[in-house]
C-alpha cells in the first residue's frame, strides 16, 4: 500500500482520534501539577498520585480488555470505555477534593485501558507489511503532536483556573460516535474456544523476544512518566520558576521532534532494523537523563528535551511495529493489550520508582536513577532482545 493510498483509508483516521483521546490523560494536565498542588496543598508525591492514579487501572484491565476485544470485537470496548473517560475525566471540573479526585481520575483511568492498545491492534489488524510499520509511525506522529498539543492547552486553559483542563475529556464523546459509526468491525478468524485461545495465548508469551520487549516496554515508561512528565514540571518550576503554560510548551518541544522521527519509522525500519533503532534510543535516554538535571538556562534544557523527542521517535514505532509483528491475528488484541498493560505499569511504577530516587538524592537523584533504568534497558536489548 502507497503512502496516499495509506493517507486515503479513512479507518487511519479512525485509530488517530482514538490516539489523540489515549494521550490526553495525562499530557493535558502535567503542566498544572505545581499549581494544582499549591491551591490544594497538596505534596509533590500526593500530585503524583493522580498521574498514577490514572494508570493504575490499566495494569489490570488492559489485558482483559484485549481478550473480551478479541472474543467479542473491538468496538464493543472501544466504545463504552471512551463514553467511561468523557464522563470521569469531565467530572473532575466540578470535584475538587483531593480524595474524590483520585477517585475519579481511577475511574477515567478505567477508561482508558483499552485505548492506548487497541488502536496499535486497529493498525495490527487492518494493515500489512511496510504499510503497518509506516501506519504504526504516523500514529506514533499523532501522538507526539498530541503530547505536544495537550500541554500547551492545558496550560492555557490553567490560566483561566487549574481545574479547566478537565474540559477536555468531553472530546472522546464524538470520538466515541465516530468510531461506533465511521468504521467496520475488523475481520478476524476467531479461535475454536476459549480454552484453546488462552493455551495459545500462554504459548507465545513464553517467548524470548516478547518477554524481553515487554520489559523494553515498561522501562520505556518508567523514564517517560517518572523523569520527564511528572518531574521536569518542577525541575523547570524550582530552576526558572517557570509558570504553567510556560511548562507546557517547553514539554511540547519533544514531542515536535518525536514526530519528526517517528513519521519516517517505516523507512528507517527498512533500511537499519527495527531493534537497532531501539537501541539507539536508549543511548539516547541515557544522555538526557544524565543532562537534564544541570541545564542552568532554560533554552540550553531545550536541547535535552528536543533530543529525548527523537529517541521517543525512534523507539515507540518500532516497538509497537514489533509486538503486533509477534501477535498472530486471533491474538493481536490479548498481545497489544498485555502489551499495554506492561505499559501502564511503566506509567504507574516511573513517578514512584523516579520518585525514590528522589528522596535519596533530590532532583539529581531522580534523574540519575532514571538514567539507570535506560542502561538496564540496554542490557535487555544486547542480551534478550537481539533481533525480531
Amino acid at each position: 500500500m502507497s503512502a496516499g493510498a495509506l493517507f486515503r483509508d479513512r479507518r487511519l483516521y479512525v485509530i488517530f482520534t482514538i490516539t489523540m483521546i489515549a494521550v490526553m490523560g495525562v499530557a493535558s494536565i502535567t503542566p498544572v501539577l505545581p499549581q494544582m498542588a499549591f491551591v490544594l496543598h497538596l505534596t509533590k508525591a500526593q500530585a503524583a498520585l493522580l498521574v498514577s492514579g490514572f494508570t493504575f487501572p490499566g495494569i489490570f484491565l488492559t489485558p482483559i480488555a484485549g481478550i473480551a476485544a478479541d472474543h467479542w470485537g473491538r468496538k464493543i470496548v472501544l466504545v463504552p470505555s471512551l463514553f467511561l473517560f468523557a464522563f470521569a475525566g469531565f467530572s473532575l471540573f466540578f470535584v475538587h477534593d483531593f480524595h474524590w479526585m483520585l477517585l475519579l481520575r481511577i475511574f477515567q483511568g478505567v477508561g482508558a485501558s483499552a485505548l492506548g492498545a487497541l488502536n496499535s491492534t486497529l493498525i495490527g489488524d487492518f494493515f500489512k507489511g511496510r504499510a503497518r510499520s509506516e501506519a504504526m509511525g504516523y500514529n506514533s506522529s499523532v501522538l507526539s503532536l498530541s503530547t505536544a498539543c495537550y500541554p500547551l492547552i492545558g496550560g492555557s486553559l490553567a490560566g483561566i483556573a487549574w481545574y479547566f483542563p478537565f474540559l477536555l475529556p468531553l472530546l472522546a464523546i464524538p470520538v466515541g460516535l465516530f468510531v461506533a459509526f465511521g468504521v467496520e468491525e475488523p475481520s478476524i478468524q476467531r479461535a475454536a474456544g476459549f480454552k484453546e485461545y488462552l493455551s495459545a495465548i500462554s504459548g507465545n508469551l513464553f517467548r524470548k523476544q516478547v518477554a524481553g520487549l515487554f520489559m523494553i516496554g515498561i522501562l520505556t515508561f518508567v523514564i517517560l512518566y517518572g523523569a520527564i512528565i511528572t518531574y521536569n514540571p518542577f525541575l523547570m518550576h524550582q530552576k526558572f520558576g517557570l509558570s504553567a503554560p510556560k511548562i507546557g510548551l517547553v514539554i511540547s518541544l519533544s514531542s515536535l521532534t518525536m514526530a519528526l522521527f517517528a513519521s519516517q519509522a517505516g523507512r528507517l525500519s527498512h533500511r537499519f532494523g527495527k531493534i537497532p533503532l531501539i537501541r539507539a534510543a536508549f543511548v539516547l535516554y541515557v544522555i538526557v537523563c544524565m543532562m537534564l538535571p544541570h541545564m542552568d538556562n532554560v533554552y540550553l534544557f531545550i536541547i535535552p528535551i528536543l533530543i529525548f523527542g527523537c529517541a521517543q521517535g525512534l523507539n515507540m514505532p518500532n516497538f509497537q511495529t514489533a509486538i503486533a509483528d509477534l501477535a498472530p491475528d486471533n491474538q493481536r488484541g490479548a498481545f497489544m493489550s498485555l502489551n499495554g498493560m506492561v505499559l501502564r505499569l511503566g506509567q504507574t511504577l516511573g513517578p514512584l520508582v523516579v520518585g525514590f530516587g528522589d528522596r535519596i538524592g533530590g532532583l539529581l537523584g531522580a534523574y540519575y536513577t532514571a538514567a539507570f533504568a535506560a542502561v538496564l534497558g540496554l542490557v535487555i536489548l544486547f542480551t534478550i532482545v537481539r533481533k525480531v
